[in-house]
């Protein structure tokens, strides 16, 4: 097993450095630079003046000579400085990327919530009314565009009912009660949208392994029906479950970026959109590279998970 993790910590590396090379190349292709976006704040700039600005931020120099000392530093742990607010960037994540992760963890609580259950009924009463509603609500949930669903509870019940989600974000251990009135609505959003295909698939897996020979078996042993659904059916079926819920942790985070910004969430996601828009080189390259690592970790537990969930697989 140590040397199963041991391989798979390694072969990170090269998956880091390419998404640090796309980042890095790809953000300086977007029209128009940093440069360009302080100098508009002064209309008596000049070119001295943006050569002094270049010479500051190290931006005069060749893109490969700037990446490779980027890279340097992030080798050592810095991720660099915010060319707009000259603060670390780690200390940006630091206070940004506790509240991503409280959203997402939240969003991933709810997804599994609704659909685990609901996929194991839908499979236990196929072809029954209940079925056909859960399968429905699936497909709506795959249908409706998670920003779009966002965008209508920020401002519809604030019509209708003169009610609007919290703006104000407060921190988990300073004020429980308020910190969930502003994460709730969100994380039931993104939630809901990442439910529909887990519970599409919880069903097709579960239809699958209830048809094999050992269930069966167990069925004729005497055992009751909760036993052979808990016992047998429910831990082999949820192995394809649990490798598409690693594969939709990028798109949970894709989805927290746009609800972040949406109900003002101060996280990773709404700081990665500022920088975008300010330019802000640095800050755009860490918050990438932190999610690219993150999102490695996930997969990599995932796959750590098989040998629990199927005594058949074995990390050698």
């Amino acid at each position: 097993m140590q040397a199963y993790i041991t391989r798979r910590l390694l072969a990170l590396l090269p998956t880091l450095i390419l998404v640090s090379l796309i980042v890095f190349f790809c953000q300086r292709l977007i029209p128009g630079d940093v440069i360009d976006l302080m100098l508009s704040q002064n209309d008596l700039a000049t070119v001295q003046d943006r050569a002094l600005i270049e010479a500051a931020l190290g931006l005069d120099k060749p893109i490969y000579i700037q990446y490779f000392s980027w890279m340097g530093d992030v080798i050592q742990g810095d991720l660099g400085r915010s060319l707009w607010q000259n603060t670390p960037v780690t200390q940006q994540l630091a206070e940004t990327m506790p509240i991503t992760f409280e959203l997402g963890f939240l969003a991933l609580i709810v997804a599994l919530t609704v659909a685990i259950p609901i996929g194991i009924y839908s499979a236990v009463r196929q072809d029954t009314a209940g079925d056909y509603v859960a399968r429905s609500f699936s497909l709506l949930m795959l249908a409706i565009p998670g920003f779009w669903l966002g965008t209508l509870v920020m401002v519809f019940p604030s019509v209708w009912w003169r009610w609007s989600p919290e703006l104000e974000y407060v921190p988990f251990f300073e004020d429980p009660l308020q910190n969930l009135s502003l994460m709730i609505v969100p994380a039931i959003l993104l939630g809901l949208s990442m439910s529909a295909v887990t519970m599409r698939m919880t069903r097709t897996m579960m239809l699958e392994v209830m048809r094999q020979d050992y269930v069966r078996t167990a069925r004729a042993k005497g055992l009751s029906e909760v036993a052979v659904i808990l016992g047998h059916a429910l831990r082999n079926g949820l192995i394809p479950v649990v490798t598409l819920i690693g594969l939709q942790v990028p798109l949970l985070i894709g989805g927290a970026v746009i609800m972040e910004r949406i109900f003002v969430v101060p996280g990773m996601g709404l700081l990665l959109l500022e920088a975008i828009a300010q330019r802000d080189y640095p800050v755009v390259s860490g918050v990438f590279v932190v999610v690219g690592f993150g999102v490695l970790l996930i997969n990599l537990a995932v796959d750590l998970s098989y040998g629990w969930l199927d005594p058949k697989v074995r990390h050698h």
